[in-house]
């Protein structure tokens, strides 16, 4: 407030001394050229120029206005331009997150035309218009962004190849990323995505012949890679199995793919699964048999040992002995005993079938066993439990059968 009173006094003074001086003398100002003549006061003259000034000031704020305005006074200034862009991207973005395709795509098309490095712009847009159907749009703006940035051409490839796949244009992915492998094969995620596509085309031959450019590049984890290499071998067997040569389904085909497996493979036990399984299916009960036993022989696997319950081989008491010799070991295991109960019923062994298939149900409460058991009790005349099991082992399927309602009877 003191500084206040202080300018206020300061401005007084200043203009009172202004006062006085120009109260005392005037002054006198003449400017001469050629048929120009100018004169007045010197105050006046002052004057004239103070209000000069600051009429070319005004202007050239009112210029600087213009061209850096936010939008009040131009709305197509440079500053405008880079903010109604951000704001597109913005919400280009947010609605493709959201699932707002038109609007995703419209805004990100815009912010694409006016950004230097427009890649994943375009990228976005073209997946909005291709989730809205529109295809021949959404490779129009993959073309797009392939003139604006050529070098990125694998990237806008890959985004080609998935939204194809989207669409269920397989074949169009197909072509795309082999391509692509082609030109870039050193690529991990070309290589990634041929493989799920295989995959999903059911291709496991194929899948197979990229096994080893998929471990070379290390593109999936080791457990990972383990794990589908377990998966293209046991379904490239069953895809044999049901090979057709010669008008017939080809059990030589189902063994020519077993011996293309290493010696390694031949001992993992979901390959061996799915090879007897198949022997099983096409009618090679001995040979499933005999390649069941020689796995179980070498190391012991709940999952095979149920398999050989189902299988029969040349001697079926000789089947049902070995067996009971992986029982000393294998006490508990509820798929052994079951295959007992089994082997036993195939014997005829009545008395010991139910007695395994018991002692399998007190260790878990299988469908399978309530089953086998269920139709053991029907023959041996004991209907009431036989009913019991049959219902049990039907919940036993789907626990949601049991949950859900009954119809209500119609009314007549």
């Amino acid at each position: 407030m003191k500084r206040l009173y202080v300018i206020v006094f300061l401005v007084i003074a200043a203009t009172a001394a202004l006062g006085l001086a120009i109260a005392e003398h005037s002054g006198y100002v003449l400017v001469a050229y050629k048929s120009f003549r100018y004169e007045s006061s010197l105050w006046a003259t002052l004057a004239v120029i103070a209000v000069l000034w600051l009429l070319f000031w005004g202007i050239k704020v009112l210029v600087e206005l213009v061209m850096t305005s936010t939008g009040v006074v131009n709305p197509w200034s440079r500053r405008n331009r880079s903010r109604r862009v951000q704001v597109a991207i913005e919400h280009g973005q947010l609605d493709l997150a959201e699932g707002r395709w038109a609007s995703a795509q419209r805004h990100l098309t815009r912010a694409a035309e006016a950004e230097r490095q427009p890649l994943l712009y375009y990228l976005g847009a073209a997946r909005a218009a291709n989730e809205q159907g529109q295809y021949e749009e959404s490779d129009r703006l993959l073309e797009r962004a392939l003139e604006r940035q050529p070098q990125a051409e694998l990237a806008i490839a890959l985004s080609h190849a998935q939204l194809q796949t989207d669409r269920g244009d397989t074949d169009g992915a197909l072509v795309t990323l082999q391509a692509m492998h082609e030109r870039h094969p050193r690529s991990a995620q070309t290589l990634r995505q041929l493989q799920r596509l295989h995959q999903q085309r059911g291709e496991w031959s194929a899948v197979i012949r990229l096994l080893p450019e998929l471990r070379k590049d290390k593109v999936l984890p080791p457990a990972e890679l383990a794990e589908l290499e377990r998966r293209a071998w046991g379904e490239n067997l069953s895809l044999a199995a049901h090979r057709e040569e010669d008008g017939t389904v080809g059990l030589q085909s189902l063994k020519r793919a077993w011996e293309q497996l290493t010696s390694a493979q031949r001992q993992e036990a979901p390959l061996v699964l799915a090879y007897a399984e198949q022997l099983r299916q096409l009618g090679a009960q001995v040979e499933a048999e005999e390649v069941l036993r020689t796995a179980l022989k070498r190391k012991y696997d709940s999952h095979l040992a149920r398999l050989y319950g189902l299988v029969r081989g040349s001697d079926p008491a000789r089947q049902l002995q070995t067996a009971e010799g992986w029982l000393k070991e294998h006490p508990a295991d509820p798929s052994l005993l079951l295959t007992l109960g089994r082997l036993c019923l195939q014997t005829s062994l009545w008395g010991k079938a139910r007695d395994y298939l018991e002692s399998s149900l007190r260790v878990q409460r299988n469908p399978e066993t309530c089953a086998e058991l269920a139709r053991l009790l029907a023959q041996l005349g004991d209907t009431e439990r036989s009913n019991q099991l049959f219902q049990e082992g039907l919940g036993l399927l789907d626990e949601r059968l049991l949950a859900a309602p009954l119809p209500v009877p119609a009314k007549v």
